[in-house]
């Protein structure tokens, strides 16, 4: 990159969202406009009317760039199908530390085929997987805090 020259990602996606947020905060009204009208967006006038910039900011966001269906497309297109997983990553995924999977009980063994189906019908146990816990020092607790 030569002196003075943006990356193309600010250029074509940052700029525009800081373009957004300045014009809102400052409440420049045509140019808003303009923003609104070139997305085809439609905020309602309780939104554009409110004495809080933020909730006009919020309101264009959210058409604009909706975050829930962004995660949900993203998270449908790049991850893998729960139903191509292999039989010994289910039991890695249900073996806890040095632990394997013949110590399992039975009952827990007998999930793993569930665990595989993924099946949907109401006979079909739930399965609940924690991927990720952060341990917590128990006076950090909110019922630990002293009143």
């Amino acid at each position: 990159q030569s002196k003075g020259k943006k990356p193309l990602f600010v250029q074509l996606v940052l700029d525009n969202i800081w373009s957004l947020y300045e014009s809102v905060m400052k409440r420049d009204k045509e140019k808003i406009e303009k923003i609104v009208t070139s997305l085809g967006l439609k905020i309602g006038a309780r939104e554009s009317r409110h004495a809080d910039p933020k909730v006009h900011l919020n309101a264009i966001c959210s058409q604009w760039l909706p975050i829930s269906e962004a995660v949900l497309s993203m998270v449908c297109n790049k991850l893998p199908s729960p139903l191509d997983i292999t039989a010994e990553r289910v039991e890695k995924l249900m073996c806890v530390g040095a632990r394997t999977f013949d110590s399992l009980p039975p009952e827990t063994q007998e999930l793993k085929s569930a665990f595989m189906k993924c099946s949907s019908e109401g006979t079909a146990p739930v399965i609940v997987f924690v991927s990720k816990m952060f341990a917590v020092d128990a006076k950090a607790l909110p019922h630990n805090k002293p009143r």
